[in-house]
């Protein structure tokens, strides 16, 4: 069940991240001149950067480098989760997966589920969140997934 965050991502803290709660981070659709930009410039695998060769290659057709869709995740991730007064940043992602490949003019949406929020034991003023996301296409396949760790300020008393 997705719910909706009752406080805005301006005012969010590490309390407001409930472990078991699913968000709908929004949705971005992926065109064929991003695919080639990022590609080009980042991943210049055939399959990434020429049509014509990916076509007849092992996905028959372009696709998006799964790089470029972590890139994609991230933009959503920020722009609608990740607390905009409280983020410390992040030690690092566990069990990134691209499981499907992603295809040109594909509509990407993000669900992002608390799975673990904990104050930390050394710092006791933030909290670790982890996070499970997935990014689904408009066929209902899942295109991404990774287990995000974040750290956030405890909201301060005044606040």
């Amino acid at each position: 069940m997705t719910t909706e965050f009752a406080t805005p991502i301006g005012d969010r803290y590490f309390a407001d991240y409930v472990p078991g709660a699913t968000y709908d981070c929004g949705s971005v659709e992926v065109t064929e001149a991003e695919i080639l930009e990022f590609a080009r410039r980042y991943d210049p695998q055939s399959f990434h950067v020429d049509p014509a060769v990916a076509a007849a290659g092992p996905f028959g057709g372009l696709i998006a480098s799964g790089w470029h869709t972590a890139s994609l995740m991230m933009q959503l991730y920020a722009a609608h989760y990740l607390s905009t007064v409280a983020s410390l940043g992040s030690p690092g992602v566990d069990e990134l997966r691209w499981p499907s490949p992603v295809r040109p003019g594909a509509v990407l949406r993000l669900r992002a589920t608390v799975t673990e929020a904990r104050i930390s034991r050394s710092k006791p003023d933030r909290g670790v969140l982890r996070t499970h996301v997935e990014f689904v296409d408009d066929g209902d396949a899942v295109v991404f997934t990774a287990s995000l760790v974040n750290l956030l300020l405890v909201r301060p008393a005044s606040a």
